[in-house]
């Protein structure tokens, strides 16, 4: 099964005073390891996750994500198609949700993605199942 990685589970990963940090680790050495469960993001996610990283956990962690974590994901690069829909969502809608989460949701839609590995709950008003 395909599963989106949003940015709040990658933090919860690395943040281990995150209050999400357990339930996180937990998917991801059980279902998240199952040779089934393809685990995909886009580039956005990674800058923003990278830049959150860095900003409140430092350059040790930075590391981690880029040496750990990204390369056990397919990451998708949003193209300008991917991007301009995203954008006119964003523009549209009531300035809640990030361009990053419009992004997501445009890519879930777009792939027949039906689960994230998140902690945001737009994921779920989106009509996205979460896990853990």
């Amino acid at each position: 099964m395909r599963t989106f990685v949003d940015t709040s589970a990658l933090y919860a990963l690395l943040d281990e005073d995150d209050r999400q940090h357990r339930s996180a680790a937990g998917w991801l050495s059980g279902a998240g390891r199952d040779p089934e469960t393809i685990l995909l993001t886009h580039n956005y996610v990674v800058v923003e996750t990278a830049a959150l990283v860095q900003r409140r956990l430092g350059r040790r962690a930075t590391r981690t994500l880029f040496d750990a974590f990204i390369p056990a994901l397919s990451v998708f690069f949003v193209d300008e198609t991917l991007h301009q829909r995203a954008l006119s969502a964003h523009l549209a809608g009531s300035g809640e949700l990030s361009l990053v989460d419009r992004t997501s949701f445009e890519l879930i839609r777009t792939l027949a993605i039906y689960q994230a590995f998140a902690f945001d709950s737009h994921f779920q008003h989106e009509g996205f199942r979460t896990v853990p």
